[in-house]
């Protein structure tokens, strides 16, 4: 029995997102190509904006730094996911959850405030295009990427910290396919309240405030595309901007529905479908996003293609 205890309190179990044996191999296929795909769509995308010249503007630096942080998002969770499918063995330590947790945290968190930046450089750039090269500068720019990462990891860090203080006794089985902070709260022995006020006051505040920075600079460049008189530049506009709101949807939609919803909430299954979508689908559809809209890096990537 104590060495039964001992186990509980350093392993959990992963059930994934399904029991069905005959489904393993097939999942593990799907998921494993929607991985490299994924991984190529996003480092390719980081590769070609810092290889070519025409662009090193703000917006795709901002476009590249969001593409690292998609791509750590995917690989906190999908390698292991990906292992457990081939594994009979779906233990996880309680270290490794804790680590898995930090770096999946760190970069949504991240994410939701370079959406941010990225809102307001369109707003810059087509609001007061004349001051667009002084107002975002080199210097403004890595500032806004470095706090954004530096806010991202702080983030979490403090939901591990408190995370550290739980006892887990009552099971070690974790219904999921990797370790939600939710998830880990049901299978506390200690009272987790403190733990998830923190989650919902510090991911409302993080999320009601940047998304409605998203929405106030999109007001603005949107009254501002409707006086252009070119109907070039307002196509363009339209074209940047709506790849952008695409992916803010997608994001933010899933993320209100898991962590800033009414107590009440959807069932378990429908809570792994939205993990799946912030996870992994939203990680795999951002660069394509940007990139099939935005004729600058069709045309950059022809040019490589061409070399």
């Amino acid at each position: 029995m104590a060495e039964e205890n001992q186990t509980l309190l350093t392993k959990f179990v992963l059930t994934g997102l399904t029991d069905g044996p005959g489904l393993q191999v097939p999942l593990f296929l799907v998921f494993l190509l929607l991985y490299v795909i994924t991984m190529v769509g996003n480092l390719g995308l980081i590769g070609l904006i810092w290889k070519d010249p025409h662009l090193h503007t703000p917006m795709y630096f901002f476009l590249g730094s969001l593409a690292l942080a998609d791509a750590c998002t995917s690989s906190s969770v999908t390698p292991k996911m990906l292992i457990n499918f081939l594994s009979e063995n779906h233990n996880i330590f309680r270290v490794e959850c804790f680590i898995q947790f930090y770096f999946f945290g760190s970069s949504a968190t991240t994410e939701c405030f370079l959406l941010s930046v990225m809102a307001y450089d369109r707003y810059v750039a087509i609001c007061n295009p004349l001051l667009y090269p002084v107002v975002m500068s080199n210097r403004l720019c890595s500032q806004f990427v470095g706090v954004s990462y530096l806010v991202g990891f702080l983030h979490s860090a403090i939901h591990v910290v408190f995370l550290v203080r739980l006892t887990f006794c009552r099971s070690r089985i974790i219904h999921y396919f990797y370790c939600e902070i939710l998830q880990l709260f049901k299978l506390s022995c200690t009272d987790p309240t403190v733990n998830m006020l923190l989650v919902l006051v510090f991911s409302a505040f993080i999320q009601v405030f940047t998304f409605m920075t998203i929405i106030v600079s999109y007001s603005y460049v949107l009254f501002a595309i409707l006086k252009t008189k070119s109907e070039k530049g307002r196509s363009k506009a339209f074209s940047t901007c709506s790849a952008h709101l695409l992916s803010v949807s997608l994001f933010y939609g899933t993320l209100f529905l898991m962590y800033v919803r009414p107590g009440s909430g959807p069932a378990e299954n429908q809570d792994k479908m939205y993990s799946l979508f912030y996870t992994i689908i939203i990680p795999l559809l951002n660069p394509f996003i940007y990139s099939l809209r935005n004729k600058e890096v069709i045309t950059a990537l022809r040019r490589k293609m061409k070399k």
